[in-house]
């Protein structure tokens, strides 16, 4: 995807965001009691009201997104779906956010944390579709680094975070079973270079692994089930 494609589809999707962000944020503001204190118990039914309004136009209304453009939000963590949300948005005393987007950037903030678990615990009760794995000649190599990593260069094998699976620990580490390998390619070319930068372990993972292991593993990951 070239740059002028992206900033293209930056600006169509703003454009198409507008409106509905404008009234979620009303809404949203309208609800805000300003209690001090930890987000309440999560309400899902709000949470399928964002999810309809403001993130299915990308997300799916399910979670589960048309294609590798962008992520599978279905049976994702709440935990860790908050946390990215979070990230998004510049916090107090920093001078930016920790995952740069400029879609996601609006839409994050256009949340308050009480939206965030909403609609973070609407998505996680949602049924992922299946993925799977399109080329064949890669499946040994990406299942050798899922299961195993690369020990002489000091990679670590997938499994031990994500799970044997790809199911994730809640809190802690995402779900990756079946998501788009070209999502999951992306961001770990943006870990490596970078301009992804809320995971210091992924930067340094990903700085070790070449493109061919990437797209491999990308692969196998997607095939997960």
């Amino acid at each position: 995807m070239n740059r002028l494609y992206k900033t293209l589809m930056v600006l169509e999707l703003a454009a198409a965001f507008g409106a509905g962000l404008v009234g979620w944020t009303v809404t949203s503001q309208a609800a805000e009691t300003g209690a001090p204190g930890a987000p309440a118990k999560p309400d899902v039914t709000r949470g399928l009201a964002i999810a309809t309004q403001v993130c299915a136009s990308c997300h799916g209304a399910d979670g589960n997104s048309a294609g590798g453009a962008f992520p599978k939000l279905a049976g994702q963590h709440a935990e860790y779906i908050v946390k990215q949300l979070k990230d998004y948005k510049t916090q107090p005393g920093a001078k930016e956010p920790a995952r740069k987007n400029p879609i996601m950037a609006g839409i994050a903030g256009a949340l308050n944390d009480q939206d965030m678990v909403n609609v973070a615990a609407y998505f996680e009760a949602q049924k992922a579709k299946p993925g799977y794995a399109r080329d064949k000649n890669t499946v040994a190599l990406g299942q050798k680094i899922y299961r195993g990593g690369i020990a002489d260069r000091g990679v670590p094998a997938c499994a031990a975070c994500h799970g044997a699976t790809g199911m994730g620990v809640p809190v802690q580490y995402p779900r990756l079973s079946g998501q788009w390998s070209d999502y999951t390619a992306a961001q770990l070319t943006a870990f490596a270079q970078g301009t992804r930068n809320n995971s210091e372990p992924m930067h340094t993972i990903a700085l070790r692994l070449n493109e061919a292991e990437v797209k491999a593993v990308a692969d196998y990951i997607a095939g997960l089930h």
